[in-house]
């Protein structure tokens, strides 16, 4: 007779089995190639996280890039930068076409390497040996040299700002053989040659004769350059309160500290100033800033930014969620508030990691949608469901807040959708938003937990849909990609727009590779 107990009828018994194992070793399901390679190329920090190595993370970047084709690589590091505003991975993806496919490099260099930084970024890949290689290679340094050679000024001033390589280092490197005399006199400046500064461009000369004015005591027209060039100059607190008048939105937002430690907010009305840019509407659009901006700011500011400066920041973030889509049907949204999430969202960095945990993007992704849909609920779960009430008047940061600071425990990602079925809640759409790295829940065999858990939702409401937001790059879910689940890897903005896109059934049947695929490749 057949053992009973051993082949008893289990829930989810037809369900795809796990396929890989997670960071923790319980069960999961593994993305394909492409899906892994979008996760990390999208959402990659190349830093040590909670779970990863910096070192683990590249091996595994270079390794898909050799195994797909170059024109899906070239797409995903497109993608990468226009959509997901990464700087790293885009870039090492371009070093690696230049080894792979260098014609394809040509064809999309300019929309993945778009700024200064990012040509930074792209030689020090390729000359590190990382790609294979340590020289750029005729065709890359013509296309670095094309950069140079058609800049603008500003463009140039910009990518003068960092290190390793610096910008002089960069020219040294390609020797750019500029045919306008204002390019060639910069060049020679840029790299400490003798120079005609007669023939430097305004913004130069202006920065040149503030530079001997300073050195004199003397007041002098404040050149516009980047805020970086200034910092060496012994400024005075009124120079530094022009600074924060006539910068961005954007670069005020990222300068609040600095503002503080050079004295700009003990002068009269600055940080009234200063609050009224941060706070006003038509600045905040016009900047497109979005919550997850938002929220580094405010966690970043000390302690000594005015608290109406601090205030003005929260007031950006409500006039910011007319970014964040609304979302239609009844709404559920799980942050994961487990002892993993307390790890900085973009990886140790030493001096530089972010202040921004992964919690806390949890948190602001579970606040910003309950104030976009105020009938939408809120289930944090550790290994199991947390309890906690948010009122969806209160203010984004607050409601964040209070999220975040619940963390600890285990991870169990099937325990809010266990809480819905034991409710026999009516669902259409649920977000769950962890770093994917469920244990408590683990079987010996079969499927994932949290997939049998929807499985049983969906008997009850057929048409509901799961996004699973990965909060760090993985290689697996808990929840195998179809129809009606979608795996977003990351926590840029960008996420609430993909979701939104899903739960409409706008997104294109493959999900994320779907949209990695729609990019074009033709020469813009």
């Amino acid at each position: 007779m057949v053992n009973t107990q051993l082949f008893q009828t289990s829930q989810g018994a037809l369900l795809p089995a796990a396929t890989a194992r997670n960071a923790q070793l319980a069960p999961a399901y593994a993305f394909g190639s492409r899906h892994q390679l979008a996760q990390l190329a999208a959402t990659g920090c190349l830093s040590r996280t909670f779970y990863a190595q910096a070192e683990d993370q590249l091996d595994q970047v270079l390794a898909l890039a050799q195994q797909l084709e170059p024109a899906f690589v070239a797409k995903t590091a497109i993608y990468a930068r226009q959509s997901g505003h990464m700087k790293d991975m885009p870039a090492l993806l371009a070093a690696s076409l230049a080894v792979r496919d260098v014609a394809l490099l040509a064809q999309v260099f300019n929309r993945v390497v778009d700024n200064g930084k990012m040509l930074r970024n792209f030689v020090q890949i390729l000359r590190s040996g990382a790609v294979g290689r340590k020289s750029l290679g005729s065709r890359p340094k013509k296309l670095v040299q094309h950069w140079l050679m058609t800049a603008t000024e500003k463009q140039l001033l910009n990518a003068a700002v960092g290190n390793t390589p610096s910008l002089a280092d960069v020219v040294k490197m390609v020797h750019p053989k500029p045919a306008e005399a204002w390019r060639a006199a910069w060049f020679a400046w840029l790299i400490g040659r003798s120079f005609d500064e007669a023939a430097l461009p305004p913004i130069t000369q202006t920065f040149e004769r503030f530079k001997r004015a300073t050195a004199r005591g003397e007041d002098a027209e404040l050149p516009d350059v980047p805020f970086q060039m200034l910092t060496a100059l012994p400024l005075t607190s009124a120079q530094w309160a022009q600074v924060a008048r006539q910068g961005s939105w954007q670069m005020v937002r990222q300068n609040l500290n600095t503002f503080t430690r050079q004295g700009v907010f003990e002068l009269p009305g600055l940080a009234e100033a200063v609050a009224a840019k941060l706070s006003d509407a038509q600045a905040v659009a016009r900047a497109r800033v979005m919550p997850y901006q938002l929220l580094s700011a405010f966690k970043a500011a000390g302690e000594a930014v005015p608290a109406q400066v601090r205030d003005a920041l929260q007031d950006a973030m409500e006039l910011s969620l007319v970014n964040v889509p609304a979302l239609a049907g009844r709404v559920v949204v799980c942050p994961d508030v487990s002892g993993s999430m307390g790890s900085a969202v973009t990886g140790h960095r030493g001096s530089a990691t972010s202040s921004v945990r992964c919690i806390d993007v949890a948190a602001l992704v579970a606040a910003a949608v309950l104030r976009r849909n105020p009938q939408a609920r809120v289930l944090p779960f550790e290994q199991d469901v947390v309890k906690l009430s948010l009122n969806p008047r209160d203010s984004v940061m607050t409601n964040a807040q209070a999220l975040a600071k619940i963390g600890g425990g285990g991870t169990s990602c099937s325990a809010p959708l266990a809480w819905l079925n034991r409710e026999g809640a009516a669902v259409d759409l649920v977000i769950l938003v962890s770093d994917n790295e469920s244990w408590v829940d683990a079987k010996r065999r079969g499927a994932t937990q949290t997939l049998r858990e929807w499985e049983l939702l969906k008997q009850r409401n057929p048409k509901a849909r799961l996004v699973c937001i990965d909060i760090q790059p993985t290689a697996s879910t808990q929840a195998a990609e179809r129809h009606d689940i979608l795996n977003v890897g990351g926590f840029s903005d960008a996420v609430f727009t993909m979701v939104a896109n899903f739960a409409a059934d706008t997104m294109d049947a493959e999900h994320w590779i779907g949209e990695i695929e729609k990019v074009s490749l033709a020469t813009q």
